[in-house]
């Protein structure tokens, strides 16, 4: 169901689709980046219809190239019978419903450029079952892209949309921290009542629990359910302001926010299994920007422009300490060897985005020993490295890890031969891509310890 938007803490928003076609050099691959679908509003009360933008990319995949400037080429001829396409300045229509359009060149270490954006208006007497593709194919000198295309369908309803506040970065632990968004209605229907679901990451706290809303807390952070009052009419805006306060533990955060038009159903789903905890502070409400019109209540058209995140990062530390062990035992005991990642503080650390483990522990099996268990967070490179055993072994710990916690991987060593002293290194990796250790902790030395048997 739709609703599902409302319960997604956390796992990120989903992007726009990509449509692609096979490139024809063998030293890059062009391709064309367009939304997967896109939902026409019908027509308003008083006849006019809302436009709808579709935003085009052309992107390559190998930076090191440079790519010549190229033609797009689009072909709406399938939208004819009910809708009208505006063509921007640099597109050459064939037709009313069909155009080439330039695109500049990339220059080495270029991702990629705009190429078009094309306006989509449904007619006055659109058919609201009508609907049809956008087809698009692309070259640039020797490369070629083709079977891209963006399904256009006609709907009556309202279109809640939230804007993309920017990210804030550096923030200071202690200090309090708007996230500005507006609401706005693109849909050709009004809603009476507004659902909106809030989640600050575990670093971050609501500044005031509204009476509107209720709250849960949870291992990443706190999760709000309010229920907005302000009827939001086609075209109307609405501000948005969440003060969030960054506490000492603040090190990556995010915020997370979404908007739907109300309905019982569409909050009990919201509310899942979970408790909820009712706020006694002042309402949240929105801010109008402009308002007019009388409102309804149905689904909304475009999930798309729903959700945000928000990173809020701070300047903070957190020192990761590897805890080792030593073992003992006979020729043929299999003995159990912890491994701990602890954090000592003071911020907790988290890959909320990327999903990436706060740290990625390696080692090899100590001398006369062989690896026969370990935890499913844990697996062997597939190449062998140097070493007693030449099997180096990964461990991932969560994708998070509290202040003052500590997470454990427990190793099973089998005692082949009883080897006094017998140790080996363990260490983190710390420049993983995704969450480099080396970026937030100020202490490295003790990242590294032993597994030590028969010591």
């Amino acid at each position: 169901m739709k609703h599902r938007l409302l319960g997604a803490a956390l796992v990120g928003c989903a992007l726009a689709a990509v449509g692609i076609g096979p490139a024809h050099a063998v030293s890059d691959q062009l391709w064309i980046s367009v939304p997967s679908e896109t939902v026409l509003p019908g027509a308003d009360t008083d006849g006019s219809a809302r436009e709808r933008t579709l935003e085009v990319r052309i992107t390559h995949d190998n930076l090191d190239n440079s790519v010549s400037a190229g033609r797009l080429t689009v072909d709406a001829s399938e939208l004819a019978s009910f809708a009208q396409v505006s063509w921007p300045a640099h597109c050459t229509p064939e037709s009313a419903v069909r155009a080439v359009c330039d695109f500049p060149a990339m220059p080495a270490g270029t991702e990629g450029v705009p190429a078009a954006r094309i306006g989509l208006r449904a007619l006055p007497d659109a058919d609201l079952s009508a609907s049809g593709s956008v087809r698009y194919s692309a070259s640039a000198g020797e490369l070629s892209a083709a079977g891209a295309e963006t399904r256009i369908t006609v709907a009556d309803g309202p279109d809640l949309g939230l804007s993309q506040a920017p990210w804030q970065r550096g923030l200071t632990p202690g200090t309090v921290h708007e996230v500005r968004a507006t609401v706005a209605n693109n849909g050709n229907r009004a809603v009476d009542r507004t659902l909106l679901w809030l989640n600050a990451s575990y670093g971050l706290r609501f500044t005031e629990r509204h009476s509107n809303c209720e709250y849960q807390e949870h291992a990443t952070g706190m999760s709000a359910l309010c229920v907005l009052d302000e009827a939001v009419a086609p075209g109307e805006q609405y501000a948005l302001v969440t003060a969030l306060r960054v506490g000492r533990k603040a090190l990556y955060e995010r915020f997370d926010h979404s908007v739907l038009p109300y309905s019982d159903e569409a909050l009990e789903e919201a509310r899942g299994d979970g408790a909820w905890t009712p706020g006694t502070g002042a309402e949240l409400n929105l801010r109008p920007v402009s308002a007019q019109r009388a409102a309804a209540e149905d689904e909304d058209l475009d999930l798309s422009d729903n959700y945000r995140a928000v990173v809020l990062d701070a300047r903070n530390t957190a020192d990761l300490k590897l805890i080792g062990s030593k073992v003992r035992g006979a020729a043929g005991d299999t003995v159990t060897a912890p491994v701990t990642v602890h954090n000592r503080g003071p911020a907790w650390v988290a890959s909320l985005g990327a999903g990436a483990a706060v740290a990625t522990v390696r080692f090899q099996a100590p001398e006369g020993t062989t690896v026969v268990g370990l935890p499913e967070e844990c697996g062997p490179l597939s190449e062998p490295e140097e070493g007693p055993s030449g099997t180096t072994y990964l461990c991932r710990t969560p994708i998070y890890l509290h202040d003052k916690a500590s997470y454990t991987m427990d190793v099973q060593l089998r005692i082949d031969r009883v080897v006094r002293g017998a140790r080996t290194t363990v260490e983190t990796l710390n420049d993983d891509p995704e969450l480099p250790i080396s970026r937030f902790d100020p202490n490295l030395r003790n990242n590294r310890t032993e597994i030590v048997v028969n010591g």
